[in-house]
C-alpha cells in the first residue's frame, strides 16, 4: 500500500497553492516556465512540500511560496506590493500545470524532479490543451503512461551532455536557434523531420555524424 506524505484532506488546499505559486512566478512575475520549475524543483522547500510539511503545504500562499523560493535560489529578493495571502488566479494555463503536477506528485509520492523528468514543464503546459476540462485523474494516466515506456533522453541531449555544453552554447556555436533545440530534446518537435542543414549544423558543433543525432523510428513522444 502506497504511503502518502500528508492526508487526502490536505491535497486540494495543497493543489489550489501549488497552482497559484507557478501562475504568480510565471505570469506574474515575468519568469521563464522552465527556469522557475527547476528553480521549485531543486529547492528546499520542494522537499517540504513533499515530506508534507503544513507551514510549506497548506500555511502559505502560493506567492509567498514563490517569492521565497525564488530568493532562496536565486538570492533575488521579490519586492512586492499589498498582501498576496487570497489572490487566486485558477483559471490559467499555468494555474492548471502546477495544480495537477501537484496531485500527480502526491498520488505516486515521487520528487517533483522525477515528475519533470517524466514530463518537463513545458511538455505539462502542451497538455493543458486537451486535458484541463477532464478530471485530473486523466492527466495521471497520462503521466503514468509516460513513466511506463521510460522515456530516454533524446540523443542530441545526451551528445551535447557528453560534449559540456549548455544549450546556449550549442545555439551559439551551431546558429540553430535556443528554442528549436530545446523543442527538439523535449522531443516537442520530432528531429528525425528536422532540416538536414540544421542537423548538419548541430552535428558539426558537437563533432558528431548526422545521423547519431536522429532517433529510432520506435522512440517516440507519447501522444494525447
Amino acid at each position: 500500500m502506497m504511503i502518502h506524505a500528508y492526508h487526502e484532506m490536505h491535497l486540494r488546499k495543497a493543489m489550489h497553492n501549488i497552482g497559484d505559486m507557478f501562475d504568480f512566478a510565471i505570469n506574474d512575475l515575468g519568469l521563464d516556465r522552465t527556469d522557475y520549475a527547476g528553480m521549485f524543483a531543486g529547492s528546499t522547500i520542494c522537499r517540504r512540500i513533499e515530506n508534507g510539511e503544513p507551514k510549506y503545504l497548506i500555511g502559505m500562499s502560493g506567492a509567498e511560496l514563490a517569492i521565497d523560493i525564488i530568493q532562496e535560489t536565486t538570492g533575488r529578493i521579490v519586492e512586492t506590493e499589498g498582501d498576496f495571502a487570497d489572490v487566486s488566479y485558477e483559471r490559467s494555463p499555468d494555474y492548471w500545470c502546477g495544480w495537477a503536477s501537484c496531485y500527480y506528485q502526491w498520488l505516486r509520492t515521487i520528487p517533483y524532479k522525477e515528475l519533470f523528468r517524466i514530463a518537463s514543464y513545458e511538455e505539462i503546459s502542451f497538455m493543458y490543451r486537451t486535458l484541463h476540462e477532464a478530471d485530473v485523474t486523466k492527466f495521471a494516466e497520462v503521466m503514468d503512461q509516460r513513466r511506463a515506456v521510460g522515456i530516454r533522453e533524446t540523443n542530441l541531449k545526451r551528445i551535447r551532455t557528453s560534449y559540456g555544453c549548455s544549450q546556449s552554447e550549442l545555439a551559439r556555436m551551431s546558429g540553430v536557434s535556443l528554442r528549436s533545440i530545446q523543442m527538439y530534446e523535449q522531443r516537442n518537435k520530432d528531429i528525425n523531420r528536422g532540416q538536414l542543414e540544421t542537423i548538419a549544423r548541430l552535428a558539426r558543433a558537437l563533432g558528431c555524424r548526422a545521423e547519431d543525432l536522429l532517433e529510432p523510428a520506435a522512440i517516440s513522444r507519447v501522444r494525447i
